[in-house]
């Protein structure tokens, strides 16, 4: 019985609730949906304006790291074709080295 009485006892706030904010309504039903209606709006466009915020901050980084990384593979490029430059003139080197050996031993 305890809970029913509860239970009665909200309903009934409930209806007083209503019931009070329908009669002490500053503004008709009308004027009020119009008001709610645009603070959804202004929730749904701040809501926007967050959005594109993070999609411009995102866009940023994605070209910031992009651009790192593009130099980043310049450099590596860069640094490679020195080693690659610089093994192949030692291979010349040591192919001539080799060379010179073999005609000595031929003409011998």
């Amino acid at each position: 019985m305890k809970s029913g009485k509860v239970v009665l006892g909200a309903l009934a706030g409930i209806a007083a609730g209503a019931a009070l904010g329908v009669l002490l309504a500053p503004d008709k039903g009308s004027v009020t949906r119009q008001k709610i209606a645009k603070k959804g709006n202004d929730y749904v466009d701040g809501l926007g304006n967050k959005f594109n915020q993070v999609v411009d901050t995102a866009s940023k980084k994605f070209e910031t790291f992009k651009d790192e990384a593009t130099r980043m593979a310049e450099n590596g490029k860069d640094k490679l074709e020195k080693v690659d430059g610089e093994l192949m003139g030692a291979a010349r080197s040591k192919v001539n080295e080799v060379r010179n050996e073999v005609k000595s031993v031929v003409h011998s």
